[in-house]
């Protein structure tokens, strides 16, 4: 049994040790916003918050995370993500949406930890999360909006 703190509410999770998260959260607790993509960590549609840092669930094992604070894109409300998605939603952002859920986690690590980022430290921190749809022109101006509209 892993006891681990899933969106604000204490979980005794029953599986594996070498569950990835990603099923934790969609199979067993119905959190069904965080999506699997690739399972190998690569494109970052799984993004999850881990004690404040963006990871990959698809590779983050609950046997590796107990006692940990784990919020998903279910939960999510802090200054940060409240500017991602009103950026998100000004720029119309989205076209699939699929891999929406993880950049929207990406970009509110970036800017909880960078409130005013620069294009390379934007490249750096979504570079992992891949679209489908090729909206990364869109997706880089609207951190740079969030983070004016964090400002304001």
């Amino acid at each position: 049994m892993t006891q681990l703190k899933i969106n604000g509410v204490n979980q005794s999770i029953d599986v594996e040790p070498d569950t990835p998260l990603l099923w934790v959260l969609r199979d067993h607790l119905d959190l069904t916003g965080t999506k699997f993509g690739c399972g190998e960590g690569l494109c970052g549609a799984c993004t999850v918050h881990l004690d404040g840092e963006a990871v990959r669930s698809c590779q983050t094992l609950i046997g590796d995370i107990a006692g940990s604070d784990v919020t998903t894109i279910d939960a999510i409300s802090t200054k940060a993500s409240q500017a991602i998605q009103a950026a998100w939603q000004e720029l119309q952002v989205p076209q699939c949406g699929y891999c929406q859920s993880g950049q929207i986690m990406s970009a509110t690590a970036l800017l909880t930890e960078t409130p005013k980022p620069s294009p390379q430290d934007i490249d750096d921190a979504m570079g992992g999360n891949v679209c489908r749809c090729a909206t990364y022109a869109r997706i880089r101006k609207a951190v740079h909006r969030a983070a004016e509209l964090m400002e304001a």
